[in-house]
């Protein structure tokens, strides 16, 4: 009996937020899940050494499947490495990162071992010593707890939701090299021929602690640097809404909500979203949320923690200055 964890390595960098499900993994195992905790890794050659981290954060061990078609995300090989690892190790669960990989990766290991999924969790439990997931559903406007009908349950977990808990200060996970029948030639259907993605910029969405996002209410794409301002002087990431990614005033990797990115940050400002649906299922689990409006009807003011009612191009610029201040 064990608990995988699949590691996503990004430029043969582990993801923190892998790691809060190596955590988590730890804690249902202590809990009465039972086993080792075993995180898996596809990478390229070299890179499994920095996975031995996973141990500060309860892994008892690290297989990994070190390949230079792995250097990149490969759906099909990645897919064979996890299953791998689930055969060798008859593993009852198997935990993903909500993150992109993780949305797209976790479905191709469930339908290969014929598996239930759960996807987008905000809290996993333990009834009857079997594995039972919260999520939410509907874009967030109801919340759904489900067990598993197969043997094996996989979940994937909203990141910045479960605690990056170091169970094992200083600990280092052992390696060992996993075996995995992939034939790239033969196997994949797809290449990647390359990745165009910002570098040295603030941390990404999905791992940011502040993220202060703009809407329509900015009027046009030229007003954005106060946005970019804000979240300077926070130390934040900068996010936007639907619309404004639809009106082409920011890049895709911009978005919050349902069809963007799901964020859970510390501090969430919303600055001129009125609070659609769809965007509302991809920040609501932020732990404090402030919405600048000046529509006083805005939704997005049904879920913030604090309100300001009122011009945002007046209040941002004074909160920026004002922030900047402090520090």
């Amino acid at each position: 009996m064990a608990i995988l964890v699949f590691l996503e390595q990004r430029d043969g960098e582990i993801k923190k937020t892998s790691y809060e499900s190596v955590a988590e993994a730890r804690r249902l195992a202590d809990a009465g899940l039972g086993g080792d905790v075993i995180a898996v890794l596809a990478c390229a050659p070299g890179a499994e050494t920095r996975a031995a981290e996973a141990g500060v954060y309860g892994a008892d061990q690290v297989w990994f499947a070190a390949r230079p078609e792995f250097a990149t995300y490969q759906p099909e090989g990645y897919a064979a490495v996890v299953s791998a690892a689930q055969a060798k190790s008859g593993a009852a669960a198997v935990l993903f990162s909500a993150g992109a990989m993780g949305k797209d990766l976790a479905p191709r290991v469930a339908a290969r071992l014929g598996a239930g999924l759960a996807s987008d969790c905000t809290h996993l439990d333990l009834e009857g010593g079997r594995l039972v997931a919260t999520r939410p559903v509907y874009a967030g406007k109801a919340i759904q707890k489900v067990g598993f009908k197969s043997k094996v349950a996989l979940a994937s977990l909203r990141p910045k939701v479960f605690p990056l808990t170091e169970h094992r200060p200083g600990a280092s996970a052992p390696s060992t090299a996993l075996d995995v029948a992939f034939d790239p030639s033969r196997d994949a259907k797809l290449t990647v021929t390359g990745i165009s993605a910002a570098t040295g910029g603030p941390a990404d969405l999905t791992e940011a602690d502040v993220i202060v996002s703009g809407g329509r209410g900015l009027k046009g794409p030229e007003h954005f640097h106060l946005i970019e301002e804000l979240a300077q002087a926070l130390g934040g990431t900068v996010g936007a809404s639907r619309a404004v990614v639809d009106a082409g005033w920011r890049a895709h990797g911009d978005q919050v909500g349902q069809t963007g990115k799901t964020v859970s940050p510390k501090l969430y400002v919303a600055v001129g979203i009125s609070g659609a649906i769809q965007h509302l299922a991809g920040m609501s689990s932020s732990r404090c949320i402030v919405a600048i409006n000046k529509d006083a009807d805005a939704p997005i003011f049904k879920i913030a923690d604090y309100g300001i009612l009122g011009d945002a191009f007046e209040i941002v610029p004074a909160l920026t200055e004002a922030i900047r201040k402090l520090h």
